[in-house]
C-alpha cells in the first residue's frame, strides 16, 4: 500500500475533533514506526500536519522545510545531484541545509537534539555517552544529512574544512560510525595517523556489526602502511580479514608485501592483540555494545515486542556467533537471513549491517 493509499484510509478514521484526530493519528504514527514503515509515517505526518491550527502548522513547516522540501526530500535531492557527479551544484544546497540544522536545532546548556534511528542507538548513546541535558529526538537523520555536506567538502578538496562539520555530525549522533569514518578518511588524507589511531578508538567502542569493526582495522593497517609500519600493518589487515571479508583487503595486503619486500606472515591471535595494545586499541567488539544489545533484545521479548526484539538479537549474534542466539532468531523467524554477508541466503549483507557501514555517503 502506497503513501496515497493511507492517507486514504487514515482519513476514514478521522471525524470531526481536531483533538481525537490527533490521539488517532499519533497512534496510527506509533505503529507505522513500529513496522518500520516509511510510507506510513510519512501519511500521518501530512494528515497531523492538516490537522493543526494554521499558526502551529507555519511553526511546524519552518522547521521541517526549507524551500518548500522537507529536509529528507531536500538531502534527497543533494543525494541526486551527488550521484550524477554534479559536485559544484550540490554543495550550495548542502552548506544551506547544515546551517539549517545547526540553527533551528541548535543545542543549548540545558538541551540538545539528537538523531538516534532505533531503540537500539538510543540506548547505546545513553550508557556510553551520558548527558545531563534533555535529548530532544529529531525527525531526521542530522547526523547523515550533515556528513554529506562534509563528503562534499572533501570532494572539493576541502579537507580541514570538513574536520569540524564532522565533529557536528557525531554531536548528532555518537553512535552512528558513518561521520567517524568520513573523519577517519580525511585524517588518512591529510597523513595524520595520530587522528586516525584516535578515531578509530573512539569509533570501535561503538561498532555495532562485523563489517563495521573490518572497516576500523583496515583504516589502521592503511594509515601504517603509509608510515611504512609493514609488520603492524600486517597484523590489522589480517584482523579486519577476521571479521569481514573485502575484496579489497587482499590486494592492500599485496601491495604491502610488495613494499614490504617479504610475504606478510599469518599472525596468531595472539599476537594480534598485543599488537592493538601497542595502539590502545581493542580486538573485537566493545562489550558494552553487546550488554546493550542483548539487554535490548530480553526487554523486547519479554514484552513481545518481536521486529524489535530481532533486531536486537541480530546486533547481538553479529557480534558474539552465539549459536543459541542464532537458533532463537530463527525460531521467531524461520525465514530470516543470519547477518554476515557469506550466511545470507540471497548472497548479500544484511540492512542491519548496511546500516552500519554507511561510511561511503555515494551509496547511502
Amino acid at each position: 500500500m502506497d503513501k496515497n493509499d493511507i492517507i486514504k484510509e487514515l482519513r476514514a478514521k478521522l471525524g470531526d475533533s481536531p483533538e481525537e484526530n490527533d490521539k488517532i493519528l499519533r497512534a496510527e504514527g506509533e505503529k507505522f514506526a513500529n513496522e518500520g514503515n516509511t510510507d506510513g509515517i510519512n501519511a500521518v505526518g501530512e494528515l497531523l500536519l492538516e490537522n493543526m491550527p494554521e499558526s502551529r502548522r507555519k511553526e511546524i513547516e519552518h522547521l521541517t522545510h526549507l524551500d518548500g522540501l522537507r529536509l529528507d526530500q531536500y538531502h534527497q535531492k543533494i543525494v541526486e545531484l551527488l550521484e550524477a557527479k554534479q559536485t559544484v551544484k550540490a554543495l550550495p544546497l548542502a552548506e544551506k541545509l547544515y546551517k539549517k540544522i545547526t540553527v533551528d536545532y541548535a543545542h543549548t546548556e540545558n538541551a540538545k537534539f539528537v538523531s538516534l534511528r532505533n531503540p537500539f542507538e538510543d540506548n547505546l548513546c545513553q550508557v556510553l555517552f551520558k548527558d545531563d541535558r534533555i535529548l530532544n529526538r529529531s525527525p531526521f537523520d542530522f547526523s547523515q544529512y550533515i556528513t554529506t555536506y562534509a563528503y562534499l567538502l572533501v570532494e572539493t578538496g576541502a579537507n580541514i574544512d570538513a574536520i569540524p562539520i564532522l565533529e557536528t555530525a557525531i554531536e548528532y549522533n555518537p553512535v552512528d560510525v558513518a561521520p567517524r569514518f568520513e573523519l577517519c578518511e580525511v585524517y588518512k588524507l591529510i597523513r595524520n595517523k595520530k587522528m586516525v589511531i584516535e578515531v578509530t578508538r573512539d569509533t570501535l567502542k561503538i561498532a555495532s556489526s562485523p563489517i563495521a569493526i573490518a572497516r576500523c582495522y583496515a583504516n589502521v593497517g592503511y594509515i601504517l602502511t603509509s608510515f611504512a609500519d609493514f609488520e603492524d600493518a600486517g597484523v590489522f589487515y589480517t584482523a579486519s580479514m577476521m571479521f569481514a571479508p573485502n575484496p579489497a583487503i587482499p590486494m592492500e595486503m599485496k601491495h604491502l608485501s610488495d613494499l614490504k619486500g617479504s610475504p606478510i606472515i599469518r599472525p596468531t591471535q595472539q599476537q594480534i592483540i598485543n599488537t592493538m595494545k601497542k595502539y590502545d586499541l581493542d580486538f573485537g567488539p566493545n562489550k558494552q555494545v553487546i550488554e546493550t544489545a542483548a539487554q535490548l533484545s530480553s526487554h523486547y521479548l519479554t514484552v513481545k515486542d518481536y521486529p524489535n526484539a530481532l533486531n536486537a538479537l541480530k546486533i547481538t549474534y553479529n557480534l558474539t556467533r552465539d549459536e543459541n542466539i542464532k537458533n532463537l532468531i530463527l525460531k521467531i523467524d524461520p525465514n530470516s537471513p543470519m547477518l554476515r554477508p557469506q550466511e545470507a541466503s540471497n548472497g548479500a549483507a544484511s540492512a542491519e549491517e548496511a546500516a552500519a557501514n554507511r561510511g561511503n555517503i555515494t551509496k547511502n
